[in-house]
């Protein structure tokens, strides 16, 4: 009997250190740079178990003790392999090489990313920032949003405008996040270019729709940005040129390894090219303008720092700060001998730009628990300012006077954040996401400041000082999410989410509890379906009277009249992946929006906030579509082809709030068909060529196609009768179609001290006609036959880009 215990008891003890685990967690960067890899792959080949590398380049794998064979991978790296006897926990932090673009590097083992083929997550594109430093742009300006508006399900405004359309949403409907922190303000130039510079921009991640529980506060997608940490090993810098802008980047170690930064600046300099032409017009005015100068400009600065305490603490500090301004000033100055002077100076000052800050705390509680802590801070601000001062000398007798009139509008919106998030991996196929946060945020409407001055020999005179405009308002947000990403078999994986989040403004209280779903069936290792529902819901509403951004959008909150807006979208899609070089996806979706705002018949918003509730409607909408997307993201070739087939409508038919008569329209930017070819193809080191071509349906728009006389006012005098417009219906006008080739090729060499790069590209290569705007034009013709004046009605259409060729150089050392 006891043999026998003892040999149950033997067995029993085998048996459970045969089942015991072990974690293998760390870090996985680039050799060269140190630069973490976001998504990067580790995979064991004897157990068939894998993980990814999350946002700060953390993994977490849990295997059963014994030998592993480990192989570390990410696209367009060198696959690094490691296999020994794993008894107990370890930490493995891993470098990997790039690779050369020139040779296939083919991922090995299975690829476990978020969105792959073997994820759950669907409706998600991530670009390299490398295909979007190649893609052909506006004035070889590269541009994140640009390169975004190429994708399926994703649409521009206007020519050029850098807003983003995604499947039926406003341009307010999506949520920016600059390594983690909301942009309010995604534009320059009134929406030609967008705010994030390339150059110091590592990973780039577009959420369409089935959205994780981490995400929250918009309807239609998540722009996820991160910035560049830095090298820490070696100093790097690489400085642009170009036709309206200049660039410069510069990273390195503060200690070797340890603690890195990275700094990037970019200016344009049209204002300065332009002040030699205004001072030979002031030289030619013949001394009546005393001094003039006058220009616009944009400039972003962003800059990172971070140290890594020991293998278990990282503190990051990242920093943004970009604004558009035009400034003029001009002075006349005239006097007549010694007995008059008189002096006038009139100037402008007008700013609008973000400031973003981010101090971030990683810490590992343990080989299965990372924690990201986060305190932030973002702003938009818009300042003008109008200013007239004169100043009059007499001398016999002496005599002085002077005034000055200053106005001033000023608008914005501010938050301050502190967020905590949890990621939980007890094992391979199942990980648990959680958090918390909380953000205060301060919403400053239109505000004119109006002065007036007055000096003479005797006495100040102020005869005008006043504010006046709407309070600042103040509103508290929190969020708390729950993710649990778990596999159910072989087959099926899902994604199971809970989003919670409050808004308190001005004594209302609104809550919502948004639950989120994803599932995956895996055919095979290289085939999956998926499908994935989520309930979304928005606080914040962006004021605007333009299809281009202007600098007097205002955003502001929900009120007691104005309620949340939400959304719920469910989409399924088939995903093929082909020998780990070239992903296919095919996916439809269906969209409802409620509570959702246009503006109503005949009003508009030109940057005041006062009585806004009474200028809007608020109805519902719908869109639904197909998306097929084919993306090659390394190697010689690379590129996508994106097409998308949708349709969006609204409806407004609450008594009191009717537009379109109660009766369904399509939306603003409904269009039924988009294309994008993208392709970039590098023929050797020294010469690589890229082009994009776009075919979109046309916009929608709302025109008088007829008219009518009107009639006499009874009991009046009126004896002319203009004719009137008659609007049919809401956006009943629909542009011609939108096409546009962008070609561009890049010749680079190496020098002695690094190396250089000329690019040459051409924005709309066959200089096609696209419309900006339609607007109706009227002429009166004399008709010799009838011997009658004839009048003739036509659209006319206004195109704003034709071909514009540019060329740039960069250095890099």
């Amino acid at each position: 009997m006891k043999k026998y215990l003892l040999s149950c008891s033997l067995a029993l003890l085998s048996l459970a250190l045969a089942a015991a685990d072990i974690t293998i967690s760390g870090y996985i960067s680039d050799e060269d740079t140190g630069e973490t890899l976001i998504n990067a792959t580790v995979y064991d080949s004897i157990s068939g178990k894998g993980a990814v590398s999350n946002l700060y380049g953390f993994y977490t794998l849990t295997l059963p003790e014994g030998p592993v064979h480990l192989i570390y991978s990410y696209l367009g790296y060198k696959p690094q392999r490691f296999a020994f006897m794993a008894d107990n926990n370890r930490q493995l932090t891993v470098r990997l090489q790039p690779g050369t673009e020139l040779e296939e590097v083919v991922v090995s083992g299975r690829q476990h990313k978020e969105f792959g083929v073997l994820g759950t997550q669907m409706s998600t594109v991530e670009i390299p920032v490398s295909q979007i430093k190649n893609i052909p742009s506006l004035l070889g300006e590269n541009d994140v949003i640009k390169a975004l508006q190429l994708l399926p399900g994703v649409q521009s405004g206007s020519e050029g405008s850098a807003g983003l359309y995604v499947r039926g949403g406003g341009p307010d409907e999506n949520l920016l996040l600059l390594d983690g922190v909301p942009v309010y303000n995604v534009n320059h130039m009134f929406g030609f270019f967008s705010v994030f510079n390339a150059d110091a921009i590592k990973n780039v991640t577009l959420y369409k729709g089935n959205f994780p529980a981490r995400f929250g506060g918009r309807l239609s997608s998540v722009v996820d940005i991160r910035m560049n940490d830095g090298n820490d090993k070696t100093y790097h810098g690489n400085i642009s040129v170009g036709l309206i802008s200049s660039k410069f980047n510069f990273e390195g170690p503060i200690a070797r390894e340890k603690t890195s930064f990275n700094l990037s600046f970019r200016r344009t300099y049209a204002d300065l090219l332009v002040q030699p032409v205004l001072q030979a017009y002031r030289l030619n005015m013949g001394g009546e303008v005393d001094k003039l100068s006058a220009g616009y400009y944009f400039y972003d600065f962003n800059g990172k720092i971070n140290h890594k305490f020991s293998d278990q603490d990282r503190l990051y500090l990242s920093f943004y700060s970009g604004d558009d301004a035009v400034y003029a000033k001009v002075r006349d100055k005239y006097s007549e001998s010694n007995e008059y002077k008189y002096i006038s100076t009139i100037g402008l000052d007008w700013a609008w730009g973000n400031l973003i800050t981010a101090l971030r705390w990683n810490h590992i509680i343990n080989s299965k628990m990372f924690l990201n802590t986060t305190a932030s801070y973002t702003r938009y601000r818009f300042d003008m300012s109008i200013g007239m001062n004169e100043e009059n000398w007499e001398y016999q007798p002496p005599k002085y006077f002077a005034s000055d009139i200053l106005m001033g509008y000023r608008s914005g919106i501010e938050d301050y954040t502190i967020k905590a998030d949890l990621d939980y991996t007890p094992n391979p196929g199942h990980t648990i996401k959680m958090g918390a946060n909380y953000t205060y945020h301060t919403f400053k409407p239109g505000v004119t400041v109006a002065q007036f001055q007055m000096d003479d020999d005797s006495m100040h005179h102020t005869l005008l000082d006043t504010t006046y405009g709407d309070s600042f308002v103040y509103a508290h947000e929190t969020m708390l999410y729950v993710e649990d990403n778990i596999d159910l078999g072989r087959f099926i994986k899902a994604n199971l989410g809970l989003h919670y989040s409050t808004f308190f403004v001005q004594q209302q209280f609104y809550h919502s509890l948004q639950p989120r779903l994803g599932l995956r069936f895996l055919f095979s290792e290289d085939l999956s379906f998926k499908a994935g529902y989520a309930m979304m819901s928005q606080y914040i509403h962006l004021l605007s009277n333009s299809s281009i951004s202007l600098p007097t959008d205002l955003w502001v909150p929900v009120t007691k009249r104005i309620t949340p807006m939400r959304s719920h979208q469910v989409s399924a899609g088939l995903f093929y992946n082909l020998n780990n070089l070239v992903d296919f996806s095919v996916e439809g979706y269906y969209k409802s929006m409620y509570n959702i705002l246009e503006y109503k018949d005949g009003a508009s918003f030109m940057g005041s906030t006062t009585g806004w509730e009474d200028k809007v409607s608020m109805g519902r909408g719908w869109s639904y579509g197909l998306e097929f997307l084919a993306q090659k993201s390394y190697g010689r070739y690379t590129g996508w082809i994106g097409y998308t087939w949708a349709k969006s409508e609204r409806l407004f038919d609450r008594p009191g709030q009717e537009l379109n008569n109660g009766k369904v329209f399509p939306a603003k930017y409904d269009r039924r068909h988009d294309l994008s070819i993208t392709a970039a193809y590098k023929l050797n080191e020294r010469i690589d060529f890229a082009a994009t071509w776009i075919y979109s349906s046309g916009n929608c728009a709302t025109l008088a196609l007829q008219n009518y006389e009107g009639s006499q006012v009874p009991d009046s005098y009126q004896y002319y009768f203009p004719n009137l417009e008659y609007i049919e219906s809401r956006n009943n006008y629909r542009f011609e179609s939108y096409q546009r080739l962008d070609i561009g090729v890049n010749f680079r060499k190496k020098l002695k001290h690094g190396s250089r790069t000329w690019n040459i590209s051409v924005y709309n290569a066959y200089n096609r006609n696209n419309p900006f705007f339609v607007y109706p034009s009227y002429s009166v013709q004399y008709n010799p036959v009838t011997q009658q004046y004839v009048s003739k009605r036509a659209l006319k259409q206004v195109s704003i880009f034709p071909i514009i060729p540019s060329i740039s150089y960069s250095y890099s050392f």
